[in-house]
């Protein structure tokens, strides 16, 4: 089966590129949104590549990539009352949030703002780029994937 494409939004004031680059490995724990953990647990696999994004600042802007290094398992931050997202009616008996663990791969030479998609014709239709798109795990298509990376590439020059 082949690789998939996915966006993770994160509040760089949380947890960074530059924070997972110092990980070397991170879990991506603490999403809490039903159709997020639904990607998590079911649809993100190991070898998937991810469009790191920073949200919440200014600008907003995909970082660099990742890769997924390990599937989905149950996110044990929910079981513990003092992480920063615990949810007591999660157990390890009934787990109801997963995470997977990542590497940094490639950081921009420049991050790649909002304005800057929004001027990407291929990236019209990208999840990140509508109107209310809140979700914090997005999939990506191969084409907008393509795009962003050539995106990368050119601003580096």
């Amino acid at each position: 089966m082949a690789n998939r494409y996915w966006l993770f939004k994160s509040e760089p004031s949380a947890y960074s590129y530059d924070d997972l680059v110092d990980d070397g490995v991170a879990e991506w724990d603490g999403v809490r949104n039903y159709q997020a953990r639904n990607l998590l647990r079911d649809e993100i696999k190991r070898g998937d590549e991810v469009l790191f994004y920073h949200s919440t600042v200014k600008p907003m802007a995909v970082i660099g990539t990742a890769v997924v290094v390990k599937n989905g398992y149950p996110d044990y931050t929910a079981w513990d009352p003092n992480s920063d997202h615990p949810d007591p009616k999660s157990s390890p008996d009934a787990p109801i949030w997963y995470m997977v663990d990542i590497k940094s791969k490639r950081r921009f030479r420049e991050p790649l703002t909002l304005e800057m998609l929004r001027r990407v014709a291929d990236l019209k239709d990208m999840m990140l780029l509508r109107k209310g798109s809140r979700l914090s795990v997005q999939p990506v298509t191969k084409a907008e994937w393509d795009a962003v990376i050539k995106l990368a590439d050119q601003v580096a020059e």
